[in-house]
């Protein structure tokens, strides 16, 4: 394929913006593409890094993780053990995260049944519960 996607064709073909894409080289998880007449030109390589960062997002991973993700591993290290680490981590994260959308589930269901008059009726019936 060699170096022949211009920016505005890698962003179309992931449905971003180029600025993330020059975001994302900013930041170090994109090489910096070669130039054709001051342009940026990308290979097939890039397509394939994007893909997995679109894949890393998708699945809630910040930018500093999927930096990590390329770069927080010693050279050599192969893809199934670096996602199971960070995999772990986030898997964790997200047990976490979905206790306490339970928990405001519950409370917001039972707000919905409040019978006060005044919220400060509310506040006094919290206290009690506490």
């Amino acid at each position: 394929m060699g170096n022949d996607l211009a920016i505005a064709e890698v962003a179309r073909v992931f449905g971003i913006r180029t600025s993330a894409i020059r975001y994302y080289e900013k930041i170090g998880i994109l090489p910096l593409p070669s130039r054709r007449s001051g342009q940026r030109r990308y290979g097939e390589s890039v397509l394939f890094r994007l893909a997995v960062i679109q894949r890393a997002r998708e699945t809630g991973f910040t930018l500093d993780e999927i930096r990590r993700l390329f770069f927080g591993f010693r050279p050599g290290t192969r893809p199934p053990k670096r996602w199971r680490q960070l995999s772990e981590r986030k898997l964790t994260e997200l047990q976490d995260r979905m206790e306490r959308l339970k928990t405001m589930e519950t409370l917001l269901k039972r707000m919905e049944n409040c019978r006060c008059r005044a919220l400060d009726e509310c506040g006094k019936k919290l206290l009690r519960r506490s």
